[in-house]
């Protein structure tokens, strides 16, 4: 087993020149100009410093039937700082492979929930990009991982249950992975009356975490799968997640719901439009960024 380190890399600071950053102030005196360049250098280089922890792959495999998706464990048990600062469901940080310098960082959600020792990605494979690296890998392989990043879904605001008796997900392709971390994590959809994940992949060959559907619906859930692009045999419902939602749109009481929304920019933005023109309250509609 490879073991986890935490590297601490400073990366070099390339200021662009502008006519609006460093114009020249008629009244500062030039050594008032010299200590505000040094404090631009100083907090620009502790923006840009970043810690990689190097930790082992502990598992890599196909998330979806097309190997569109691949699902990757990585094990923090070298790193127990790194895996204490994750603490909230939504939570994300960035990836990368070492000795792909040319590459930029991944952006990835956390898909397990906190406190499990782990962290689970799901990865959608990007030709040219990490993503295609990290899909490649194999198991005992080395990832390295920034910092934990973003206050994840602010559950506050829906809790107790009565605050929300109503909870709709709604979660369109890799969007599906911090929605994995919260329901797994548990927010007492088994307290609630009504709670629904609104869950939209191509087909079901693209769509992630079947395998788990049964556990998911155990907590309370109600799992409503939306396909755009499904064979002659699926029942279900089709088109866009916003869609589907907006045909069943039975809301008992807007005051008393919530939402946690994830993925595709255009579906968010027309949900969160249809939720608040039914009256929920924006604060109850939950996101991660």
């Amino acid at each position: 087993m490879a073991t986890a380190a935490a590297v601490t890399v400073s990366t070099s600071v390339h200021l662009r020149s502008s006519q609006h950053a460093f114009a020249c102030p008629k009244v500062r005196s030039l050594p008032s100009l010299r200590r505000q360049r040094r404090s631009l250098a100083v907090a620009a280089v502790q923006q840009n410093a970043a810690v990689w922890n190097a930790v082992p792959v502990s598992s890599v495999g196909p998330a979806s039937a097309d190997g569109s998706l691949f699902h990757i464990c990585v094990d923090l048990s070298g790193a127990p700082d790194l895996a204490s600062s994750y603490t909230a469901p939504g939570q994300y940080l960035m990836v990368r492979v070492p000795g792909e310098d040319e590459l930029k960082p991944a952006f990835l959600a956390i898909a397990s929930p906190p406190g499990k020792g782990v962290f689970e990605f799901l990865v959608k494979t990007v030709p040219g990009a990490t993503a295609e690296k990290l899909c490649g890998l194999r198991d005992e392989d080395v990832l390295e991982l920034g910092a934990v990043m973003g206050n994840g879904f602010p559950i506050e605001r829906i809790t107790p249950t009565d605050a929300a008796e109503t909870v709709l997900l709604f979660a369109t392709g890799t969007g599906i992975s911090p929605i994995r971390s919260l329901v797994e994590f548990g927010f007492a959809a088994n307290q609630r009356a009504d709670v629904r994940l609104y869950y939209g992949a191509r087909n079901l060959q693209t769509m992630a975490y079947q395998d788990r559907f049964a556990d998911w619906e155990s907590t309370g859930l109600k799992i409503v799968p939306v396909l755009s692009q499904p064979d002659d045999s699926w029942q279900g419902k089709r088109g866009y997640v916003q869609h589907a939602f907006l045909e069943a749109k039975s809301i008992a009481s807007p005051t008393s719901t919530g939402a946690v929304l994830c993925g595709q920019k255009q579906m968010i933005e027309e949900v969160t439009s249809a939720l608040a023109a039914e009256g929920v309250s924006q604060d109850k509609i939950l996101k991660n960024f």
